[in-house]
């Protein structure tokens, strides 16, 4: 946490709150923030959530609702979806008392269900991946709707540009390379009376993380609102303003699950195998028992193992999709990725069924405490008869074969009952098996360093900018 704050962070607001003072209220920005990564401001650095706090009072700032918890919740179960947004709405006013207006899914992930589902939740738009698929040949630079729809607005990402800037930047074997402020310019220019809006969407860890000071990419980013306003026809918009000033120019009609990532623009960055699969359904499995217990902290765990990074971690993709699941994940392998979670999950099934035996006791406490439970499920389930002290569940380490790999693709048998084996653990082994269940993104507080700071990693996933510069003349 403290080195992408460090690097991206507070660098980028000091930036963005120069760039809003020099333009005089000209340069305006939309943000999109789980509330896991809030929370991890607020309790790893204050100062970042400050900085934002600070920019959400110039009034050119805009905060977008989403999921609390980065997750996937809308495929697997639409009440904790409806209760997760709510939840991060809440937290929207907490901080920055704004009361968003305009909605951004977990990875831009958009079909026609979620637009009407968003619609009568009561937002006016959404944003989402303008995918090629979709719009057969059409402009990503007008606004769209959904067929089911009534009056939301649908705002496409223009990913080529975006992606010029969050991934194309510092690649010398870019033909544009380098990219300064004034050619991007140019490109956005090229669209006058052709579109209506462009929005430029990526992750904040663009700016000082993925690409570093090194590259130029802040000289880049302080010349870009003069090169842009320097044509007559442009100007800078939040995501509502955009939604408020343009109509309606054509449907968006999106059956099928869409996304931002990789090439497809799928789902198969997180549900592509079996591994992740088996993953999600179940931990998604558990919410009846976590219910159960009637508490917020086991509530709280559990959603935070739906984050849609943990899934991410587990991609077997190859080439240039696989190395970007690479950079961002924490694990040596997709397989380390897996086994660790379910590892975790099977240490939380065990305190469910603790905390759920204790319930039914008479005169049992309200709150027993999950550290008082003093288990490791991992080594309980090694020998139910063999007690297990501190320290050793402190330590305790898992093996897995040469064969690791093949067992899990082919699935040979469940993890549960693979981690249950004795021969699943070893004291030694120099792999320390997670035992404590990490929260949250992405992706959720750094590429690399929320790994130590909260085990997620995307508070760039998290954590996006959506800076759509629109036409002050409609086309």
């Amino acid at each position: 946490m403290n080195k992408v704050a460090d690097k991206c962070y507070i660098p980028t607001n000091k930036m963005m709150l120069e760039l809003i003072k020099k333009h005089k209220g000209k340069f305006r920005i939309s943000y999109s923030i789980s509330g896991t990564a809030l929370e991890q401001f607020e309790k790893y650095r204050p100062d970042v959530l400050e900085s934002f706090v600070a920019l959400s009072k110039t009034g050119c700032v805009e905060f977008l609702s989403e999921t609390y918890y980065h997750s996937l919740s809308f495929i697997y179960d639409k009440k904790e979806f409806k209760r997760q947004v709510e939840k991060h709405r809440d937290l929207i006013k907490k901080y920055f008392k704004q009361s968003p207006t305009v909605f951004r899914n977990t990875e831009l992930i958009y079909n026609n269900e979620i637009a009407k589902t968003i619609e009568d939740m009561g937002y006016k738009a959404i944003v989402c991946e303008g995918v090629d698929r979709i719009l057969e040949n059409r402009s990503p630079n007008f606004i769209y709707r959904s067929p089911n729809c009534h009056s939301l607005k649908t705002l496409l990402k223009n990913y080529r540009l975006s992606d010029d800037i969050a991934f194309r930047f510092s690649d010398p074997n870019w033909t544009e390379h380098p990219l300064s402020a004034t050619k991007f310019a140019g490109w956005v220019h090229s669209i006058a009376g052709n579109g209506e809006l462009i929005n430029l969407f990526m992750d904040y860890e663009t700016f000082g993380e993925h690409q570093w000071e090194s590259s130029g990419i802040f000289d880049f980013l302080s010349q870009l609102p003069t090169e842009i306003l320097s044509h007559k026809d442009f100007d800078f918009k939040t995501v509502s303003e955009v939604a408020e000033k343009y109509p309606i120019r054509d449907d968006y009609d999106a059956h099928d699950l869409t996304s931002w990532a990789d090439t497809e623009r799928d789902l198969s960055a997180w549900l592509g195998n079996s591994m992740q699969n088996e993953a999600i359904e179940r931990i998604y499995s558990f919410k009846e028992r976590v219910l159960a217990t009637e508490r917020e902290d086991m509530l709280d765990t559990w959603a935070k193992l739906l984050t849609s990074d943990h899934f991410y971690y587990m991609c077997t993709k190859f080439w240039a999709d696989g190395d970007v699941h690479k950079y961002f994940s924490p694990y040596q392998s997709p397989y380390d990725a897996y086994i660790y979670f379910m590892n975790v999950l099977t240490d939380m099934e065990y305190v469910l069924s603790e905390l759920l035996k204790q319930k039914k006791m008479p005169n049992a406490k309200k709150n027993t405490a999950v550290d008082s439970l003093n288990i490791n499920a991992l080594t309980v389930a090694g020998d139910p008869n063999e007690q297990v002290s501190n320290t050793e569940v402190a330590t305790a380490t898992a093996t897995y074969s040469s064969n690791l790999k093949e067992d899990v693709l082919n699935k040979v048998k469940s993890l549960a009952k693979r981690v249950s084996a004795k021969n699943s653990i070893s004291k030694s082994s120099p792999k320390k098996v997670v035992s404590k269940v990490a929260s949250e993104k992405k992706k959720t507080a750094s590429k690399s360093n929320v790994k130590t700071a909260t085990g997620d990693k995307k508070i760039a996933a998290n954590k996006k900018t959506t800076k759509p510069s629109s036409k002050k003349k409609a086309r």
